[in-house]
């Protein structure tokens, strides 16, 4: 008969455990709900994110070169999303001017993730008529 020493009969069950435990943390990380914005302008792209939030006038506006502010905004929380908005403004004198306004709401697909809520969209503003570009998309949504 052979006698294992009782610091090798647990480590297999610590690696299953620690295994498992990660495997679960991954899945609570995943599950929450972010929104991922990619906004171009004069050839400079941003990374905008945004995640689910009580309050959507606590959210602040990103600056796009100068020229534009970006608002990127969740409403909800990790369990669900009651609505997306992006705002675009131009950072005009005396205070910016809203140039876009797009609202999503559920049902939310959950076939492929991330989901491209938006597609491309381009939009013109200012004497010059300055472009800005963005797309963005959804993940994280649980089915």
């Amino acid at each position: 008969m052979t006698c294992m020493h009782p610091s090798s009969i647990q480590r297999p069950w610590r690696t299953v455990v620690s295994a498992l435990g990660a495997f679960l943390w991954a899945g609570v990380v995943a599950a929450e709900p972010q929104l991922t914005c990619q906004v171009t302008y004069a050839g400079s792209t941003h990374t905008v994110l945004a995640r689910p939030v009580a309050d959507p006038y606590s959210v602040p506006s990103v600056d796009i070169g100068g020229r534009f502010l970006f608002k990127a905004v969740m409403v909800g929380d990790a369990a669900s999303v009651s609505r997306v908005l992006l705002y675009a403004y131009q950072d005009a004198t005396p205070h910016p001017v809203l140039i876009h306004q797009a609202k999503y709401l559920p049902p939310y697909p959950r076939v492929s993730q991330p989901w491209p809520i938006t597609g491309q969209q381009y939009l013109y503003a200012g004497p010059l008529e300055r472009e800005l570009i963005y797309s963005c998309t959804l993940e994280g949504l649980a089915p």
